[in-house]
Protein backbone atom coordinates (compact mmCIF):
# COMPACT_ATOMS: atom_id res chain seq x y z
CA UNK A 1 0.00 0.00 0.00
CA UNK A 2 1.46 3.93 -0.86
CA UNK A 3 2.14 5.20 2.17
CA UNK A 4 0.27 8.53 2.42
CA UNK A 5 2.08 11.16 5.27
CA UNK A 6 -0.71 13.02 7.15
CA UNK A 7 -1.03 16.83 7.21
CA UNK A 8 1.94 17.59 10.02
CA UNK A 9 4.55 15.45 7.51
CA UNK A 10 5.77 13.44 10.39
CA UNK A 11 9.05 11.77 10.20
CA UNK A 12 8.89 7.69 9.69
CA UNK A 13 5.42 7.64 9.28
CA UNK A 14 3.22 4.61 7.15
CA UNK A 15 0.27 2.93 6.73
CA UNK A 16 0.46 -0.71 6.79
CA UNK A 17 -2.25 -3.74 6.87
CA UNK A 18 -2.58 -5.19 10.68
CA UNK A 19 -2.65 -8.90 11.68
CA UNK A 20 -3.30 -11.25 14.74
CA UNK A 21 -0.16 -9.81 16.54
CA UNK A 22 -1.87 -6.16 16.55
CA UNK A 23 -4.49 -7.08 18.69
CA UNK A 24 -2.98 -5.69 21.85
CA UNK A 25 -2.12 -2.63 20.13
CA UNK A 26 -5.15 -1.83 19.12
CA UNK A 27 -7.01 -3.03 22.13
CA UNK A 28 -5.15 0.23 23.93
CA UNK A 29 -5.98 2.48 21.08
CA UNK A 30 -9.68 1.56 21.20
CA UNK A 31 -9.45 1.60 25.19
CA UNK A 32 -8.16 4.94 25.51
CA UNK A 33 -10.16 6.33 22.72
CA UNK A 34 -14.02 5.09 23.81
CA UNK A 35 -15.64 4.70 26.56
CA UNK A 36 -18.43 2.69 25.38
CA UNK A 37 -19.17 0.77 21.82
CA UNK A 38 -15.69 -1.17 21.99
CA UNK A 39 -14.57 -3.67 20.04
CA UNK A 40 -13.34 -6.44 22.05
CA UNK A 41 -10.39 -8.45 21.65
CA UNK A 42 -12.66 -11.50 19.97
CA UNK A 43 -13.88 -9.07 17.81
CA UNK A 44 -10.93 -8.02 16.66
CA UNK A 45 -9.17 -11.38 16.26
CA UNK A 46 -12.19 -12.18 13.96
CA UNK A 47 -11.64 -9.40 12.00
CA UNK A 48 -7.95 -9.83 11.59
CA UNK A 49 -8.45 -13.68 10.64
CA UNK A 50 -11.55 -14.79 9.33
CA UNK A 51 -13.55 -11.57 8.16
CA UNK A 52 -14.11 -10.14 4.95
CA UNK A 53 -12.35 -6.91 6.03
CA UNK A 54 -9.23 -5.30 6.04
CA UNK A 55 -7.53 -3.15 9.54
CA UNK A 56 -5.22 -0.30 8.77
CA UNK A 57 -2.55 1.10 11.18
CA UNK A 58 -0.83 4.31 11.00
CA UNK A 59 2.73 4.51 12.90
CA UNK A 60 4.82 6.82 13.35
CA UNK A 61 8.70 6.13 14.17
CA UNK A 62 7.04 2.90 14.92
CA UNK A 63 4.27 3.38 17.20
CA UNK A 64 1.09 3.19 16.52
CA UNK A 65 -1.00 6.18 16.93
CA UNK A 66 -4.32 5.08 14.92
CA UNK A 67 -6.05 2.58 13.14
CA UNK A 68 -8.80 1.78 10.60
CA UNK A 69 -11.03 -0.98 9.69
CA UNK A 70 -12.81 -1.84 6.63
CA UNK A 71 -15.41 -4.53 5.92
CA UNK A 72 -16.10 -5.97 2.17
CA UNK A 73 -19.09 -7.60 1.19
CA UNK A 74 -19.18 -10.58 -2.04
CA UNK A 75 -22.42 -9.44 -3.18
CA UNK A 76 -22.12 -5.76 -3.01
CA UNK A 77 -19.81 -3.55 -4.41
CA UNK A 78 -19.72 -1.39 -1.37
CA UNK A 79 -16.98 -0.67 1.44
CA UNK A 80 -18.28 0.12 5.13
CA UNK A 81 -15.58 1.65 7.55
CA UNK A 82 -16.33 -0.36 10.57
CA UNK A 83 -14.44 1.35 13.02
CA UNK A 84 -11.49 4.27 12.93
CA UNK A 85 -10.31 5.66 16.08
CA UNK A 86 -6.67 7.79 16.78
CA UNK A 87 -4.78 7.59 19.63
CA UNK A 88 -5.24 10.86 22.21
CA UNK A 89 -1.83 11.77 21.91
CA UNK A 90 -2.50 12.17 18.27
CA UNK A 91 -5.39 13.79 17.76
CA UNK A 92 -5.65 16.94 14.88
CA UNK A 93 -2.12 15.89 13.04
CA UNK A 94 -4.19 14.42 10.47
CA UNK A 95 -3.69 10.92 11.12
CA UNK A 96 -7.69 9.95 10.89
CA UNK A 97 -7.47 12.29 7.32
CA UNK A 98 -4.50 9.71 6.25
CA UNK A 99 -5.87 6.67 7.52
CA UNK A 100 -9.41 7.48 5.57
CA UNK A 101 -7.54 8.21 1.80
CA UNK A 102 -5.74 4.84 2.38
CA UNK A 103 -9.28 3.38 3.04
CA UNK A 104 -10.39 4.92 0.31
CA UNK A 105 -7.41 3.93 -2.31
CA UNK A 106 -7.86 0.25 -1.16
CA UNK A 107 -11.82 0.32 -1.77
CA UNK A 108 -11.16 1.26 -4.83
CA UNK A 109 -8.25 -1.26 -5.89
CA UNK A 110 -11.00 -4.30 -4.84
CA UNK A 111 -13.43 -2.35 -7.59
CA UNK A 112 -15.67 -0.71 -4.63
CA UNK A 113 -18.02 2.64 -6.18
CA UNK A 114 -18.34 3.72 -3.01
CA UNK A 115 -17.35 3.34 0.95
CA UNK A 116 -20.21 4.03 3.80
CA UNK A 117 -20.41 4.27 7.65
CA UNK A 118 -22.20 4.73 10.19
CA UNK A 119 -21.06 7.79 13.26
CA UNK A 120 -22.78 9.32 15.94
CA UNK A 121 -25.22 12.05 15.52
CA UNK A 122 -23.81 13.83 18.46
CA UNK A 123 -19.73 12.75 17.07
CA UNK A 124 -18.95 16.88 15.21
CA UNK A 125 -15.03 16.02 15.10
CA UNK A 126 -16.10 12.96 13.15
CA UNK A 127 -18.91 14.68 11.18
CA UNK A 128 -16.58 17.25 10.35
CA UNK A 129 -13.60 15.41 8.81
CA UNK A 130 -15.80 13.11 7.01
CA UNK A 131 -18.06 16.28 5.16
CA UNK A 132 -14.08 17.63 4.49
CA UNK A 133 -13.59 14.33 2.57
CA UNK A 134 -17.11 14.55 0.72
CA UNK A 135 -19.00 12.06 2.45
CA UNK A 136 -22.59 12.56 2.76
CA UNK A 137 -25.36 11.78 4.85
CA UNK A 138 -28.11 9.51 3.47
CA UNK A 139 -30.00 7.90 6.42
CA UNK A 140 -30.03 7.51 10.22
CA UNK A 141 -30.32 4.27 12.36
CA UNK A 142 -32.42 5.21 15.78
CA UNK A 143 -30.92 4.54 18.77
CA UNK A 144 -28.12 2.99 17.12
CA UNK A 145 -25.43 2.97 20.24
CA UNK A 146 -25.24 1.81 23.20
CA UNK A 147 -26.64 4.66 25.08
CA UNK A 148 -29.34 5.17 22.87
CA UNK A 149 -27.63 8.14 20.61
CA UNK A 150 -28.69 8.10 16.96
CA UNK A 151 -26.46 7.02 14.49
CA UNK A 152 -25.57 9.14 10.99
CA UNK A 153 -25.53 6.87 7.73
CA UNK A 154 -22.86 8.97 5.48
CA UNK A 155 -21.46 7.44 1.95
CA UNK A 156 -19.01 9.08 -0.38
CA UNK A 157 -18.53 7.65 -4.18
CA UNK A 158 -14.94 6.64 -4.83
CA UNK A 159 -15.32 7.00 -8.64
CA UNK A 160 -16.61 10.27 -9.82
CA UNK A 161 -13.94 10.02 -11.78
CA UNK A 162 -14.46 7.31 -14.24
CA UNK A 163 -17.52 8.74 -14.94
CA UNK A 164 -17.87 9.52 -19.14
CA UNK A 165 -17.46 13.21 -20.11
CA UNK A 166 -20.45 13.39 -21.93
CA UNK A 167 -23.50 11.86 -20.70
CA UNK A 168 -26.04 11.95 -23.45
CA UNK A 169 -29.42 12.07 -21.56
CA UNK A 170 -30.53 15.03 -19.70
CA UNK A 171 -31.73 14.55 -15.81
CA UNK A 172 -35.23 14.19 -15.08
CA UNK A 173 -36.55 12.88 -11.68
CA UNK A 174 -39.79 11.27 -11.37
CA UNK A 175 -42.05 13.67 -9.06
CA UNK A 176 -44.29 10.19 -8.01
CA UNK A 177 -43.53 7.02 -7.02
CA UNK A 178 -44.57 4.95 -9.61
CA UNK A 179 -43.60 7.15 -12.96
CA UNK A 180 -39.84 6.06 -13.15
CA UNK A 181 -40.51 4.54 -16.56
CA UNK A 182 -41.54 7.58 -17.61
CA UNK A 183 -39.37 9.92 -16.43
CA UNK A 184 -36.54 7.52 -18.14
CA UNK A 185 -38.05 7.74 -21.39
CA UNK A 186 -38.22 11.27 -21.20
CA UNK A 187 -34.66 11.15 -20.41
CA UNK A 188 -34.01 9.33 -23.76
CA UNK A 189 -36.40 11.93 -25.54
CA UNK A 190 -34.61 14.52 -24.68
CA UNK A 191 -31.11 13.34 -25.53
CA UNK A 192 -32.28 13.05 -29.29
CA UNK A 193 -34.98 16.07 -29.31
CA UNK A 194 -33.21 19.11 -27.48
CA UNK A 195 -36.28 21.25 -28.02
CA UNK A 196 -38.01 18.72 -26.00
CA UNK A 197 -40.11 20.18 -23.12
CA UNK A 198 -39.85 17.87 -19.81
CA UNK A 199 -42.42 18.65 -17.32
CA UNK A 200 -45.21 16.58 -15.21
CA UNK A 201 -47.43 16.67 -18.09
CA UNK A 202 -45.46 14.74 -20.00
CA UNK A 203 -44.32 12.88 -17.53
CA UNK A 204 -48.02 11.60 -16.60
CA UNK A 205 -49.40 11.33 -20.30
CA UNK A 206 -45.93 8.63 -20.81
CA UNK A 207 -47.16 6.80 -17.31
CA UNK A 208 -50.75 6.47 -18.79
CA UNK A 209 -49.49 5.29 -21.97
CA UNK A 210 -47.35 2.56 -20.49
CA UNK A 211 -48.80 1.68 -17.44
CA UNK A 212 -49.68 -2.27 -16.50
CA UNK A 213 -52.62 -0.47 -14.44
CA UNK A 214 -52.02 -2.61 -11.65
CA UNK A 215 -49.09 -3.36 -8.91
CA UNK A 216 -48.33 -4.90 -5.46
CA UNK A 217 -50.01 -2.00 -4.57
CA UNK A 218 -51.30 1.82 -5.50
CA UNK A 219 -50.85 2.84 -8.80
CA UNK A 220 -49.52 0.50 -11.67
CA UNK A 221 -45.96 0.77 -13.11
CA UNK A 222 -44.65 1.13 -16.79
CA UNK A 223 -44.30 -2.25 -18.86
CA UNK A 224 -41.56 -2.47 -21.67
CA UNK A 225 -44.15 -2.99 -24.13
CA UNK A 226 -45.84 -0.06 -23.04
CA UNK A 227 -42.90 2.14 -23.12
CA UNK A 228 -41.83 0.95 -26.77
CA UNK A 229 -45.06 1.95 -27.80
CA UNK A 230 -45.31 5.12 -26.08
CA UNK A 231 -42.04 6.12 -27.80
CA UNK A 232 -43.08 4.77 -31.09
CA UNK A 233 -45.97 6.72 -31.22
CA UNK A 234 -43.21 9.92 -30.92
CA UNK A 235 -41.39 8.89 -33.87
CA UNK A 236 -39.07 7.11 -32.74
CA UNK A 237 -37.36 3.86 -32.86
CA UNK A 238 -37.44 1.65 -30.16
CA UNK A 239 -36.67 -2.74 -29.67
CA UNK A 240 -37.62 -4.29 -26.75
CA UNK A 241 -35.43 -7.60 -24.88
CA UNK A 242 -37.38 -9.59 -22.66
CA UNK A 243 -36.54 -12.81 -21.81
CA UNK A 244 -39.24 -15.19 -22.24
CA UNK A 245 -42.76 -14.08 -23.43
CA UNK A 246 -44.40 -14.40 -19.78
CA UNK A 247 -46.47 -11.43 -18.26
CA UNK A 248 -45.19 -9.04 -16.58
CA UNK A 249 -45.83 -8.02 -12.98
CA UNK A 250 -48.38 -10.32 -13.34
CA UNK A 251 -46.83 -12.12 -10.09
CA UNK A 252 -46.85 -8.78 -7.81
CA UNK A 253 -50.54 -9.26 -7.27
CA UNK A 254 -52.69 -11.85 -5.43
CA UNK A 255 -56.27 -10.77 -6.73
CA UNK A 256 -57.10 -12.65 -9.72
CA UNK A 257 -59.15 -10.12 -11.18
CA UNK A 258 -55.96 -7.91 -11.29
CA UNK A 259 -53.74 -10.10 -12.54
CA UNK A 260 -57.16 -10.23 -15.72
CA UNK A 261 -56.41 -7.08 -16.16
CA UNK A 262 -53.05 -6.81 -16.29
CA UNK A 263 -53.03 -10.23 -18.79
CA UNK A 264 -55.69 -7.98 -21.20
CA UNK A 265 -52.90 -5.14 -21.18
CA UNK A 266 -50.38 -6.90 -21.67
CA UNK A 267 -51.86 -8.82 -24.69
CA UNK A 268 -53.09 -5.85 -25.84
CA UNK A 269 -49.62 -3.95 -25.97
CA UNK A 270 -48.25 -7.34 -27.52
CA UNK A 271 -50.68 -6.84 -30.18
CA UNK A 272 -50.01 -2.83 -31.04
CA UNK A 273 -46.51 -3.61 -30.73
CA UNK A 274 -46.35 -6.30 -33.37
CA UNK A 275 -48.81 -4.52 -35.87
CA UNK A 276 -46.28 -1.71 -35.43
CA UNK A 277 -43.03 -3.40 -36.37
CA UNK A 278 -41.15 -2.95 -33.23
CA UNK A 279 -38.34 -5.60 -32.70
CA UNK A 280 -38.76 -7.74 -30.03
CA UNK A 281 -35.79 -10.35 -29.00
CA UNK A 282 -37.11 -12.82 -26.61
CA UNK A 283 -33.79 -13.08 -24.88
CA UNK A 284 -31.50 -11.14 -22.46
CA UNK A 285 -30.06 -8.00 -23.34
CA UNK A 286 -26.59 -8.51 -21.32
CA UNK A 287 -23.75 -6.21 -20.90
CA UNK A 288 -22.47 -6.82 -24.44
CA UNK A 289 -25.57 -6.06 -26.01
CA UNK A 290 -26.56 -3.26 -24.12
CA UNK A 291 -22.77 -1.89 -24.69
CA UNK A 292 -23.67 -2.51 -28.64
CA UNK A 293 -26.79 -0.67 -28.20
CA UNK A 294 -25.16 2.60 -26.72
CA UNK A 295 -22.60 2.28 -29.47
CA UNK A 296 -25.31 2.16 -32.12
CA UNK A 297 -26.88 5.09 -30.89
CA UNK A 298 -29.40 3.65 -29.00
CA UNK A 299 -29.92 4.31 -25.36
CA UNK A 300 -31.38 1.66 -22.92
CA UNK A 301 -34.37 1.49 -20.33
CA UNK A 302 -33.23 -1.30 -18.12
CA UNK A 303 -35.98 -2.80 -15.40
CA UNK A 304 -34.48 -3.38 -12.29
CA UNK A 305 -34.82 -4.63 -8.72
CA UNK A 306 -34.06 -1.57 -6.04
CA UNK A 307 -32.66 -4.18 -3.80
CA UNK A 308 -29.26 -3.65 -3.85
CA UNK A 309 -29.77 0.40 -4.06
CA UNK A 310 -32.50 0.47 -1.18
CA UNK A 311 -32.64 -2.86 0.38
CA UNK A 312 -36.48 -3.21 -0.99
CA UNK A 313 -37.46 -5.12 -3.28
CA UNK A 314 -39.41 -3.13 -5.91
CA UNK A 315 -39.29 -3.07 -9.88
CA UNK A 316 -37.51 0.23 -10.90
CA UNK A 317 -36.28 1.65 -14.39
CA UNK A 318 -32.82 3.71 -15.05
CA UNK A 319 -31.54 4.84 -17.56
CA UNK A 320 -27.97 3.52 -19.00
CA UNK A 321 -25.54 6.58 -20.10
CA UNK A 322 -22.93 4.91 -20.67
CA UNK A 323 -20.05 2.06 -20.38
CA UNK A 324 -16.43 1.41 -20.14
CA UNK A 325 -14.94 -2.07 -19.56
CA UNK A 326 -15.85 -2.13 -15.98
CA UNK A 327 -18.71 -0.55 -15.22
CA UNK A 328 -22.10 0.54 -16.65
CA UNK A 329 -23.11 4.40 -15.94
CA UNK A 330 -26.77 4.91 -14.79
CA UNK A 331 -29.06 7.83 -13.93
CA UNK A 332 -31.64 6.61 -11.51
CA UNK A 333 -34.90 8.95 -11.46
CA UNK A 334 -35.44 8.18 -7.70
CA UNK A 335 -35.20 11.76 -5.68
CA UNK A 336 -37.42 10.59 -2.97
CA UNK A 337 -34.25 8.53 -0.81
CA UNK A 338 -32.86 12.30 -0.23
CA UNK A 339 -29.52 11.38 -1.73
CA UNK A 340 -28.45 14.56 -4.12
CA UNK A 341 -28.22 15.28 -7.91
CA UNK A 342 -25.22 13.85 -8.56
CA UNK A 343 -25.54 10.64 -7.10
CA UNK A 344 -28.03 9.79 -8.91
CA UNK A 345 -26.61 10.99 -12.29
CA UNK A 346 -24.09 8.90 -14.42
CA UNK A 347 -23.91 6.41 -11.11
CA UNK A 348 -20.82 3.76 -11.72
CA UNK A 349 -22.28 0.11 -11.04
CA UNK A 350 -19.71 -2.35 -12.14
CA UNK A 351 -20.90 -4.84 -15.14
CA UNK A 352 -21.01 -7.97 -12.68
CA UNK A 353 -23.52 -6.07 -9.82
CA UNK A 354 -25.49 -4.43 -12.54
CA UNK A 355 -26.55 -7.98 -14.24
CA UNK A 356 -27.48 -8.92 -10.77
CA UNK A 357 -29.73 -6.05 -10.00
CA UNK A 358 -31.19 -6.10 -13.51
CA UNK A 359 -33.99 -8.62 -13.03
CA UNK A 360 -37.02 -8.54 -11.26
CA UNK A 361 -39.53 -10.70 -8.90
CA UNK A 362 -38.81 -14.49 -8.80
CA UNK A 363 -39.20 -15.45 -12.39
CA UNK A 364 -36.42 -12.96 -12.51
CA UNK A 365 -37.73 -11.12 -15.20
CA UNK A 366 -35.75 -9.10 -16.95
CA UNK A 367 -36.62 -5.96 -19.84
CA UNK A 368 -34.80 -3.75 -21.42
CA UNK A 369 -36.08 -0.74 -23.77
CA UNK A 370 -33.75 0.68 -25.99
CA UNK A 371 -34.61 4.01 -27.66
CA UNK A 372 -33.23 5.68 -31.03
CA UNK A 373 -33.37 8.99 -32.62
CA UNK A 374 -36.61 9.56 -34.72
CA UNK A 375 -36.56 8.54 -38.43
CA UNK A 376 -35.75 11.65 -40.53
Amino acid sequence: MRDRAPQAMLENWRIREANAGDIAVLLAIEEASFSADRLSRRSFRHLLTQGNSVTLIGEVQGCACGYLTLLFRADVSLARVYSIATAPAWLGKGIASALLHAAEELALARQCVAIRLEIRKDNLPSRQLFSQHGYTVFGEHDSYYQDGMDALRLEKSLTARLRPPLARATYYPQTLGFTCGASCLMMAMKAFDPSLVLDRTLELQLWREATTIFMTAGHGGCGPHGLALAAHRRGYRAEIWVNGSGVLFRESVRSQEKRDVITLVHEDFVRKVRERGIVVHHKVAGPAELSRCYAGGGIALVLISTYRLTRERAPHWVVVTGSDERYFFIDDPDSSNGRPADERINVPILKKDFERMARYGRNATKAVVVIYPPVQ
